[in-house]
């Protein structure tokens, strides 16, 4: 089990490289504060009672799935506001008028794609998100970051606390990985 001091240091320790791993994902500071901040309480509330070595994993797991909720947070709060801004009131005065009648929706977008499609859509995103989550840790640590964060290979590099050769060789093993794995369930991107 860890020690208030060893819970205590780890977080020290790890507290700048995770600011910036957050700051590179949401690419707001004071977002990414939060983040930093939400996801060291979860350690210590729940996981401080781990042994010191499973504290990193643990960290950067809680980290991630932190960086996650976020920006599913905002998804919805962005689709709020674009509902909210997208529907007009011509005329104030009249007494039937229905907000929904109003509401326009842009040529291809997804709130004019068919139910089909966007059915087929969400179950391959799924199944992308389900081989993405049999990754080994860091592999899908730095896959995330290169690719879904648009991190370079440097910045990659200083927020895994790695070197850049090993980020390559762990995107390399991920992309492989995933295109094998999609490829045997019969999809091709």
């Amino acid at each position: 089990m860890a020690a208030d001091k060893e819970l205590s240091d780890f977080l020290e320790n790890v507290e700048r490289r995770a600011f910036k791993q957050a700051t590179y994902a949401v690419r707001k500071d004071e977002s990414a504060l939060d983040i930093v901040q939400d996801a060291m309480i979860k350690l210590a509330e729940k996981y401080g009672d781990k042994p010191a070595a499973e504290l990193p994993m643990l960290f950067q797991r809680i980290l991630q799935n932190t960086i996650h909720d976020y920006f599913r947070r905002e998804k919805v709060r962005n689709t709020w506001v674009t509902l909210f801004s997208s529907m007009g009131r011509n005329n104030a005065n009249e007494e039937d008028y229905d907000v929904l009648e109003t509401f326009e929706s842009e040529e291809d977008s997804q709130a004019t794609e068919s139910s089909a499609n966007k059915l087929e859509r969400e179950q391959i995103l799924n199944i992308i998100d389900h081989e993405i989550q049999k990754l080994p840790t860091r592999q899908r640590e730095a896959f995330l970051m290169r690719y879904w964060e648009d991190m370079d290979v440097a910045e990659t590099a200083a927020a895994m606390g790695c070197s850049e050769g090993s980020v390559k060789t762990h995107c390399s093993r991920a992309t492989h990985t995933l295109a094998q794995s999609l490829k045997a369930k019969g999809i091709s991107l």
